[in-house]
């Protein structure tokens, strides 16, 4: 069997009857050879079977325990080779972390790869993703939440000026939605990414359990050297979070997304007063459950100033 170009991974929790729309909508693809990996999370939905049943021609994983977005997708990146120390010659060129809360147009695959083609500096593609009713899902092009962004934020001043650079950078508000642009990063419900990226990066840092791996990841691959694009001209339609609704640590996890963000890429950087501002914040925002993990890892991340 011939390598295809395109290795697509999909995480799912409990989202049975919206995997089998995303599903339908993948193998409705033309112009371009893919091959799928489910990687079912433990559902108690009938997920993985009806994958069996349905889609026998995917690749499932059954994964004993909900280990997590990133975790359950580094799982599927590994049945292709991914993270390897050595690309190998039968690697896919390109992989795609897709939610199953997405339904793809029958030649989104073949544009999004013609795109990467044509862009060898890009690392990651992203496309236009859309809600059901027809609205923008803001987080399809993102830039990374720094200390002044998240604040510009969460105070919901890009609320207040969304036109404004400034203000605005945190989902990058003041730019076009139509047009083609390099961004710092894309949402992982629809993250095409290039082996070779994957190779200099390496896969997806397990520590975040749910939110924030893509950021995550795209930072650094950015780091690596390569570029980011958000690719209007695929419109991908997305639920949006199908399965954050239905896990009641969901929201907590978010919190704890950012906490990691912060830790690993600014922390060390940030002057100390600002620094414990923002710890507040996020204690606040996360709980008494975040407030006792920042306090254990607080020392050992910060480092000597």
């Amino acid at each position: 069997m011939s390598t295809p170009d395109l290795a697509i991974v999909i995480v799912n929790w409990n989202t049975r009857d919206l995997l089998r729309d995303c599903l339908n909508s993948m193998y409705a693809n033309r112009g371009t050879s893919f091959q799928v990996c489910v990687v079912d999370n433990a559902s108690a939905d009938g997920s993985s079977e009806m994958v069996e049943r349905e889609f026998p021609q995917a690749h499932l994983v059954r994964n004993l325990q909900n280990s997590g977005f990133a975790h359950a997708n580094n799982l599927g990146l590994k049945t292709w080779g991914y993270g390897q120390r050595e690309a190998s010659d039968d690697m896919p060129r390109y992989a795609l972390l897709l939610n199953p809360d997405t339904v793809t147009p029958p030649d989104g695959l073949a544009q999004m790869a013609t795109f990467m083609d044509a862009h060898p500096e890009a690392g990651v593609v992203g496309p236009k993703l859309v809600r059901l009713d027809g609205s923008l899902d803001l987080a399809c092009r993102r830039g990374f939440p720094t200390p002044s962004a998240s604040f510009y934020h969460f105070s919901q001043l890009d609320k207040l000026f969304p036109r404004s650079p400034r203000f605005g950078q945190y989902n990058l508000t003041h730019l076009d939605p139509d047009q083609t642009t390099e961004v710092d990063s894309v949402n992982g419900a629809f993250m095409l990414v290039r082996a070779q990226a994957i190779k200099r990066a390496g896969l997806l840092d397990d520590d975040f359990f749910f939110g924030g791996e893509d950021l995550d990841w795209a930072y650094r691959i950015k780091a690596a050297g390569w570029k980011v694009y958000y690719h209007p001209a695929v419109i991908v339609q997305h639920v949006k979070r199908a399965s954050f609704r239905r896990n009641p640590q969901a929201a907590f996890e978010f919190e704890r997304a950012m906490w990691l963000f912060y830790r690993k890429h600014y922390r060390a950087t940030t002057p100390r007063l600002l620094d414990a501002l923002i710890c507040v914040g996020l204690a606040f925002r996360g709980g008494m459950p975040l407030l006792r993990e920042m306090r254990q890892t607080s020392s050992a991340v910060r480092g000597v100033r």
